[in-house]
């Protein structure tokens, strides 16, 4: 399908599919009013637009609540037969789990949604268990406000993939990657950072919370960390590696248990910004 397809569509078929990627009824009402779409740029500006500055908490949870929880083979086939194709591709790093880690996933869910009021909500796309299972484990530590605002994020890189994959014959090459990346570099053995949560803050109130969260990937990479197109305002903030925890998984005592950057972002162009790391001591710089 392509973009034109798309607008040639009677409304309660697109009305359909645009359910499929975001349950949020109010959501997919607004993007009914945009058509039709010009191109793919002017339609993921309209997903955006009605996501982050119409739709509240109220239609985020909406959205949360068509989503069967990670791990959840029964609740998967208990959505529709569309979300369930797309949810199962999706979560397809839980085919090869165990029955004991599904076990832990399941109970930790529990925990998080008793603590939250909302399942756990990540882009699962090319995750295995084990790594949705230490994403769970270490977003529950977060405030409700925190968590809300990464499952928001989250939500929305869903609904990206998923328009993609409606869209199949779209030019989604013109959307940009994330406009914030950062790889990890261990300088004490000339090897990549692996497996070191990350957390993105900007302030607010006076507070610094929480709007993004991954860990790094075997590149000392963390792919995506904002959704595609999204563009950080203008304004401070910090990224926060969790240094400690990744020597203390390799039973080396570091000195720093975080290592905290702050930086300025002024513009809508790419940011990169790397850290290397050794037990003791650290630098960055602004990457390109």
């Amino acid at each position: 399908m392509t973009i034109t397809s798309l607008n040639s569509l009677e409304t309660l078929q697109v009305k359909h599919l645009l359910h499929t990627c975001c349950g949020s009824d109010t959501w997919v009402n607004l993007l009914l009013q945009k058509r039709p779409f010009p191109d793919e740029l002017q339609l993921i500006a309209a997903a955006e637009s009605a996501w982050y500055y119409t739709c509240n908490e109220e239609d985020w949870l909406e959205a949360f609540s068509h989503h069967p929880k990670i791990g959840d083979k029964k609740g998967l086939t208990e959505k529709l037969p569309e979300m369930q194709q797309l949810a199962g591709s999706e979560q397809a790093g839980v085919n090869k789990a165990s029955n004991q880690l599904l076990e832990e996933l399941a109970l930790a869910n529990i925990a998080y949604e008793k603590k939250f009021g909302f399942i756990f909500i990540v882009c699962a796309s090319g995750k295995s268990a084990a790594e949705m299972q230490r994403l769970l484990s270490d977003r529950i530590k977060n405030n409700r406000e925190e968590e809300l605002n990464i499952a928001m994020a989250e939500q929305y890189k869903i609904t990206l993939l998923r328009l993609k994959k409606q869209i199949d014959e779209g030019k989604w090459e013109v959307l940009e990657v994330s406009q914030l990346t950062t790889h990890v570099l261990d300088t004490s053995v000339g090897k990549p950072g692996e497996n070191i949560t990350i957390k993105l803050k900007r302030p607010v109130n006076g507070e610094w919370k929480t709007m993004a969260q991954s860990i790094t990937n075997a590149d000392g990479r963390i792919p995506g960390l904002l959704p595609d197109n999204r563009k950080l305002l203008p304004g401070n903030y910090k990224l926060v590696f969790e240094t400690g925890n990744y020597f203390l998984s390799r039973n080396i005592s570091g000195f720093y248990p975080e290592v905290e950057i702050q930086f300025t972002i002024t513009d809508d162009v790419h940011y990169h910004v790397p850290l290397l790391i050794n037990p003791f001591g650290y630098s960055t710089y602004r990457g390109s």
